[in-house]
């Protein structure tokens, strides 16, 4: 078996007879709202602003799904990505709270809308685990006891509840509820097919390449056509470099995902349950899945993003690498190969929490970018948060993933 270097599994096996083709926008227009990027978190946002009545159209340079929400890891965690204490120590205990508060109620949403909605995606619910080596014990038990002071509900996991759970030899872990794995890239053509029934209108190989505002409005320029609309919501993933000025708020970062081919039953039954996901410790940090073809999925060895001459050469070592390190976890999985080396650029920010919300530099303007690289749960946050934006119905706590925070 040849490893496929370079795709998502996701979008390579999607029947190619299914999948939506959408226009290049054309002409001169009058919206609402007027999206760009058609991913998760695009598409969410598209199908929440119709759903409110607002004349909407979504923007995507290229193909919807196929950029970050078709190559992710395909998890809705309940927590934002970031150590508790952390943001609490940047923020203030208030603003960690509601930020994780918010996560996890985004998660639960998400689950609930994608059933609504009745889109076929493999959604599924899971546990979630943080584990740690007896050397880091202690730091995990600090970041456990920050949690539960704070009103949230983690588990405390013991080495032999561990061992159990996962196959695993750790000292401990902590555990976290309401978590699911679906097909991203499923969810994000089903939410478009979802935004498309509600009168908004989607629009793909149509390349944003200015926007001009006036006090009153904006005018959103492509190649074919001009829109002049109320606000422009941009959920590009990382800022571009027409949003030059937001820049200096990410990092440009990649994480690396490898997924094996299907795991026999008779190693399988070795290897521990299959309804949770965990991640470790180690540095770059590790997160580990099943898919629901009995394939491991693991995710890692994040690093800055490679110059695009060494792109090549650098995904065919990080899958080797990630593959070595998922044989060392399991060592009964010896003689696996991994069917897929693929990676997922994201923008890393300061305090690892995403920025949603409006910035004083772009008039009409409404930002949802940044992010975790491990969980797409914030694509459906910012749906909500950018939503109410757009109706001027923004709350006080929404500030906390603001540009002002």
């Amino acid at each position: 078996m040849k490893t496929r270097y370079g795709v998502s599994p996701w979008v390579l096996n999607f029947p190619d007879s299914r999948r939506p083709d959408h226009p290049r926008l054309r002409g001169e227009h009058a919206v609402d709202v007027v999206i760009v990027g058609g991913g998760l978190a695009g598409c969410a946002t598209a199908y929440a602003c119709a759903s409110a009545g607002l004349k909407t159209i979504l923007l995507e340079g290229d193909r919807l799904g196929q950029g970050s929400a078709g190559r992710s890891a395909g998890l809705l965690l309940p927590e934002p990505g970031p150590q508790f204490r952390d943001v609490a120590a940047a923020l203030g205990l208030r603003s960690a709270r509601h930020a994780f508060e918010a996560w996890r109620r985004a998660s639960l949403d998400a689950a609930a809308l994608l059933r609504r909605l009745k889109i076929r995606c493999e959604l599924e619910p899971l546990t979630t685990l943080t584990l740690s080596p007896g050397d880091s014990e202690k730091i995990l038990r600090r970041e456990f006891e920050a949690r539960v002071d704070a009103g949230l509900s983690p588990a405390w996991l013991g080495a032999r509840q561990v061992k159990s759970a996962t196959g695993l030899d750790a000292a401990a872990a902590m555990r976290v509820r309401d978590a699911f794995t679906l097909d991203p890239y499923r969810a994000c053509l089903g939410l478009a097919t979802a935004a498309g029934a509600r009168k908004a209108k989607l629009f793909e190989r149509t390349r944003v390449r200015k926007v001009k505002f006036t006090r009153k409005d904006a005018l959103v320029l492509t190649d074919d056509a001009a829109v002049r609309t109320s606000k422009v919501v941009v959920t590009t993933g990382m800022a571009t470099v027409e949003f030059s000025q937001l820049r200096r708020h990410f990092k440009r970062r990649e994480t690396y995902l490898a997924l094996t081919e299907p795991v026999p039953a008779t190693i399988r039954k070795q290897l521990g349950p299959q309804d949770m996901t965990f991640r470790d410790s180690h540095t770059p940090r590790r997160r580990v899945r099943w898919t629901a073809d009995h394939r491991l999925l693991i995710a890692g060895a994040d690093q800055d993003q490679p110059a695009d001459r060494l792109r090549d050469a650098t995904r065919i070592q990080r899958t080797g690498q990630l593959m070595y390190e998922l044989l060392t976890m399991y060592p009964a999985i010896a003689g696996l190969r991994p069917e897929f080396g693929w990676e997922l650029p994201y923008g890393e920010t300061a305090d690892g929490l995403m920025y949603i919300g409006a910035h004083r530099n772009y008039p009409h303007h409404v930002f949802a970018l940044g992010g975790p690289s491990d969980s797409i749960t914030g694509a459906f946050l910012a749906a909500r948060l950018v939503t109410r934006a757009v109706q001027d119905a923004s709350e006080k706590e929404d500030q906390v993933f603001g540009f002002t925070r």
